[in-house]
């Protein structure tokens, strides 16, 4: 079965270790046939009972560890001292430690470069290399390592995982396994049987993909759904709750600590936590507004060409920034670092979510796994995570825009009334005053309706704004609406009033704070009737708006507003604008009464 048996024994005889072998061809035949049934079988049953071992290997176990356990039938079967596997990182042109047997990977190198290393020169060319004595290999730099290891010589068998699609790349990588003998000399059949069991290794990471783009398209199909029922909710779309449903899909992913949605300010100077999981426990409180500054991470995402390091603690790309080692990484803060080590964060992943070229959102994953590389398959699917929050941020201020309209437009509506019977009568002064009083209202208030569409997209600028003087406009306003809901039994009461309450803000929060909190307080009061009062003050650093009501909120009630649960949707705004605004408000009252502060920071 092997050869012909007579060109088999010509080739023995020219042989020169078969000098002083019998040439009895009787001999020969029946030596060459014990190979073939004794010798052969039992070395292949071997060979194949690995390589079903290594093709059985768990594909739900992380890359690095299936290459792990495949490294160790390698070392036991070739009779090797220890395997390690590096696989090319085409995005930073390098080659990154990716598993080893026995594993040692906090004690290797994170990267070697690709030209002039072994790994490099078996990645390039796709062919084994063989070293028969390490310390003289030129291309073998650390060899202090090797005297500790105990090691001499080394063969590096090419890995090769082919793609999946056109447009992906090929995952190519080198298997390097390490002898004790010095000056080894590595026979073809060695060489061939780790060829071997490298290529079937590849099928095992080809099973992981084909399992991975599963779940892939069940997460991404969990997402959506998530996004959905939230949509159809009685309250209207709500980020907090569409990121604490959607974040756990990622679980089999991504080993998470936490997860955060940023969005970038129109100037890019500063980024808002929009929405974070798990909700406490965070490094930012959900709401903050901080420089883009105070981490280089983020001045990175803005413009990633800006990179010129060389830090092997750290990737950046335009499709995302990953901290290789926050301990060791310079584009982190201290303070994020102390964080990381406290809650054992070894990897943080930066996903940009740019639109038309602009950076109006980002997303962080920070993960308990040392993460080298993340995979195009998983940036993909957090960039359609990225997509469908973005998507749900963009209804969340479309369904608070909505909510918001009301009272305006219940107010427009009727000056807009008063105003056209005014024109339908005889002019005189007292109505020429009035009209003119009308339609400065009417100016002001679809001025801002047409801010309120427009905050769906952005907020405006920030100026000094004059506490007083906006909740005392926003009330007017309220006193129309109570006007055109006929609640003829509540009573007015305004001030006292502190005329110098200014703070630096967008003068849309503000007004949709007071119209949320004045309609909540409105409604709030018994049909029986009661009073509507308000007044402002300043209390240190605290610039302070206070609206009390006829009625009583229940202790159950009050903690629910305060923790941003509250029943309607106008206390969710109105907790989500406070904490952007560095504000706080508190809830009191009596067994008739409720009173709400807003605590502002008055500017000096």
């Amino acid at each position: 079965m092997l050869i012909n048996l007579d060109k088999l024994i010509t080739a023995i005889k020219q042989e020169p270790w078969a000098k002083g072998v019998s040439d009895d061809k009787a001999f020969l035949v029946t030596l060459i046939k014990w190979i073939e049934q004794d010798v052969i079988p039992g070395f292949l049953d071997q060979v194949i009972r690995q390589v079903d071992d290594m093709i059985d290997i768990n594909p739900d176990l992380s890359e690095p560890e299936i290459l792990g356990k495949a490294t160790r039938y390698m070392v036991d079967f070739l009779g090797a001292h220890h395997a390690s596997v590096r696989i090319y990182d085409p995005q930073t042109g390098k080659m990154l430690s990716f598993g080893s047997y026995p594993s040692e990977e906090e004690k290797r190198e994170t990267f070697i470069p690709l030209n002039g290393s072994i790994a490099g020169e078996v990645v390039l060319t796709r062919r084994p290399y063989l070293v028969p004595n390490i310390l003289e290999e030129k291309r073998y730099h650390n060899k202090g390592v090797i005297y500790k290891k105990g090691v001499r010589s080394l063969m590096a068998i090419p890995l090769e995982i082919p793609r999946f699609f056109p447009h992906e790349r090929d995952m190519v990588g080198v298997i390097q396994i390490y002898y004790s003998e010095k000056e080894r000399d590595f026979t073809s059949l060695e060489v061939q049987t780790a060829n071997l069991m490298a290529k079937r290794l590849s099928f095992v990471i080809a099973r992981k993909k084909i399992l991975s783009m599963h779940r892939t398209d069940e997460i991404r199909e969990a997402i959506v759904r998530h996004i959905f029922r939230t949509l159809g909710a009685r309250g209207g779309v709500k980020m907090r709750e569409v990121f604490n449903s959607v974040i756990p899909e990622l679980a089999d992913m991504v080993n998470l600590q936490s997860c955060a949605f940023f969005s970038v300010t129109e100037d890019l100077s500063h980024v808002i936590l929009e929405a974070g999981y798990p909700e406490a426990g965070g490094y930012h409180s959900i709401g903050k507004s901080f420089p883009v500054s105070s981490e280089l991470a983020f001045v990175l995402l803005m413009n990633p060409a800006d990179y010129s390091g060389e830090s092997v603690y750290e990737v950046v790309t335009p499709s995302y920034i990953l901290i290789v080692d926050p301990q060791k990484s310079d584009l982190i803060s201290k303070g994020l670092k102390k964080f990381a080590m406290l809650h054992k964060i070894n990897s943080i992943l930066y996903i940009p979510l740019r639109v038309d070229g602009e950076l109006p959102y980002f997303l962080t994953f920070d993960a308990l796994d040392e993460r080298q590389r993340y995979k195009d398959d998983e940036i993909d699917t957090f960039l359609f995570l990225g997509r469908e929050l973005v998507r749900a941020r963009k209804m969340e201020r479309l369904d608070d825009a909505l909510h918001d309209f009301k009272n305006p437009a219940i107010a427009t509506a009727g000056f807009a009334r008063r105003l056209k019977n005014l024109l339908d009568k005889k002019e005189t002064e007292k109505s020429k005053k009035q009209i003119r009083q009308y339609a400065s209202i009417l100016l002001d208030e679809t001025s801002r309706l047409q801010e309120l569409a427009l905050s769906i997209y952005h907020m405006g600028k920030e100026e000094v704004v004059n506490l007083t003087e906006v909740l005392r406009r926003r009330f007017d306003i309220n006193k129309e609406v109570i006007r055109e809901q006929l609640k003829q039994k509540v009573r007015l009461k305004e001030g006292p009033f502190d005329p110098d309450l200014n703070v630096r803000c967008y003068v849309l929060h503000v007004e949709r704070i007071f119209d949320n909190l004045l309609n909540n307080a409105t409604k709030a009061i018994p049909h029986t009737g009661g009073v509507l009062e308000i007044r402002t003050y300043a209390d240190g650093e605290w610039a302070c708006a206070e609206i009390t009501n006829t009625g009583h909120m229940s202790d159950e009630d009050r903690v629910r507003f305060l923790v941003g649960e509250g029943r309607g949707r106008g206390f969710y705004i109105t907790q989500r604008i406070i904490r952007l605004l560095k504000g706080k408000i508190e809830i009191s009252g009596g067994e008739e009464t409720t009173t709400f502060v807003v605590r502002l920071p008055r500017l000096s």
